[in-house]
């Protein structure tokens, strides 16, 4: 029997990273994406390898501007799972942001002990004091959607955009059409409609929006003197 000594594949990382982008451009058509949203769709479909996703995809024309405006402002990333974190590249952070997650804390055992909720459920509760303005991003659990909508409309502070990306066959398309339904006003959100969603996207997600730069006005040319 002979043993194949190799595969022929492609190698190159950057090559892989070109290709891969030429090919998504080349099966669907983001021309008619306002700026900054082509690119999250783009990187989205990279995430999922799933072009077919991109009729589901809901925003507000307000989101790049919004993330970019909070992303240097300093505000934080706050995310539902350590693997939507461990999913943001720290150098496209224009302020250090810090990225916090906080559901393997003792505080949310407890919070969930307590209520009887889910862990994500319960280390929402333990965003509040970074809300305000902040960038939040949530990968996988449906309660913690739904959680924060239950507190923005009890009052609590208003991140500047929503991330919504929760997966699953439970509560995930209700949770995401809970968000589009409900539209909270002065915030911002990206989601998928119905049970597709996960960590990577909603990292493709974040990572996307923080590279985004508005595109700046070119002056006026001075008249020249006669």
């Amino acid at each position: 029997m002979t043993v194949k000594a190799g595969y022929d594949y492609l190698r190159d990382p950057d090559a892989i990273y070109r290709l891969s982008f030429q090919m998504i451009r080349a099966e669907v058509d983001l021309s008619h994406l306002p700026p900054g949203i082509d690119e999250l769709a783009l990187r989205l479909i990279h995430a999922c390898a799933m072009p077919e996703i991109l009729p589901d995809l809901v925003w507000t024309a307000d989101l790049p501007l919004a993330v970019h405006d909070a992303l240097r402002a300093g505000k934080p990333i706050l995310s539902d799972v350590d693997m939507v974190a461990y999913g943001v590249i720290r150098s496209r952070l224009p302020a250090n942001n810090p990225v916090l997650s906080f559901l393997n804390t003792p505080e949310a055992r407890e919070i969930g002990r307590q209520k009887q909720i889910t862990r994500s459920a319960a280390a929402v509760e333990l965003w509040q004091p970074h809300l305000a303005g902040a960038v939040v991003v949530i990968g996988n659990a449906p309660t913690a959607l739904f959680r924060l909508l239950e507190l923005l409309e009890e009052g609590a502070p208003k991140p500047a955009a929503v991330l919504g990306f929760p997966v699953g066959f439970v509560g995930a398309a209700e949770s995401k059409q809970a968000l589009i339904d409900a539209a909270p006003r002065g915030v911002a959100y990206a989601t998928l409609k119905g049970r597709r969603g996960g960590s990577a996207m909603a990292a493709a997600a974040i990572n996307a929006l923080a590279s985004w730069e508005p595109a700046k006005e070119t002056p006026a040319k001075e008249k020249a003197a006669p």
